[in-house]
């Protein structure tokens, strides 16, 4: 079985968005800012010119899993991000061979996109997000 799999973002762990011109000054296009009510975290978005993006995370409540790691680790990557279809269908796949998911039905996440997020136990260390966007029709 195949599935279509690309980068979607690398998630960056950040105490404000505002002071992270960096990425601004590096050339990359603001796509602007948005609230995930459930995970307790204001994301920015930055475009790169492949399509594959930058996600600033600023946590929203001092119990939010951002601000969690945080406290752990510091500011800093916090996880990668693939772009998938049939979301469903691999997330039961990777539950079936044992790998461990953070959760394992999709739930909705920033850009009307499912999302599951699979545990650093089953990676080599890295938080890995599989998101599918979600049709409007």
């Amino acid at each position: 079985m195949s599935f279509k799999i690309e980068l979607d973002h690398i998630g960056i762990a950040t105490p404000s968005l505002e002071g992270n011109s960096f990425f601004k000054l590096l050339g990359l296009g603001d796509a602007g800012t948005e609230e995930v009510v459930t995970e307790k975290v204001k994301v920015g978005f930055f475009d790169t010119d492949n399509s594959a993006r930058i996600e600033l995370l600023k946590p929203t409540s001092e119990d939010s899993p951002i601000a969690k790691f945080m406290d752990k680790r510091g500011p800093g990557i916090h996880h990668i991000c693939f772009r998938v279809q049939g979301i469903e269908d691999i997330a039961k796949r990777l539950k079936e061979a044992g790998v461990q998911l953070i959760n394992e039905e999709p739930r909705m996440g920033a850009h009307h996109c499912k999302v599951v997020f699979i545990h650093p136990k089953s990676t080599g260390g890295v938080l890995v997000e599989l998101s599918e966007k979600v049709s409007h029709e």
